[in-house]
């Protein structure tokens, strides 16, 4: 492996030996990178690259939804609202609109924040 991107190679190390909890953090984190960037990329005009990072976050939000057990109860719920976040996602990319992707982004966060409490709770340090 080449050290030209040694952050690359650390990111991608941390996906390969991630837990199935802590996996799920890093996509949640992953989805809200792309879709700022997503949006630096729309205030610069750039429709290519905000078109791209819009799709990576639309396809963590599939991966997320796809990797549901739905014998667990709290799958029932995450599935409809992944949906949600994943149709406003194309909407955001069919429409060029920030406000669309500063709502998924929040919702996501709030996700990212719930999923990092309830592993405090089941993995105290």
């Amino acid at each position: 492996m080449s050290l030209k991107n040694p952050y690359q190679a650390y990111e991608n190390n941390q996906v390969l030996f991630a837990k199935g909890e802590e996996l799920v953090l890093l996509l949640y984190k992953g989805a809200i990178k792309f879709i700022e960037q997503a949006k630096l990329a729309l205030e610069k005009k750039n429709l290519p690259r905000t078109n791209d990072r819009i799709i990576k976050a639309q396809n963590i939000v599939t991966e997320l939804m796809v990797t549901l057990n739905m014998d667990i109860e709290v799958s029932k719920s995450l599935l409809p609202l992944y949906d949600y976040l994943r149709r406003r996602l194309i909407e955001a990319n069919i429409k060029k609109e920030t406000e669309i992707l500063d709502e998924v982004q929040g919702m996501l966060a709030e996700l990212l924040g719930t999923w990092t409490e309830a592993m405090k709770v089941v993995r105290p340090t």
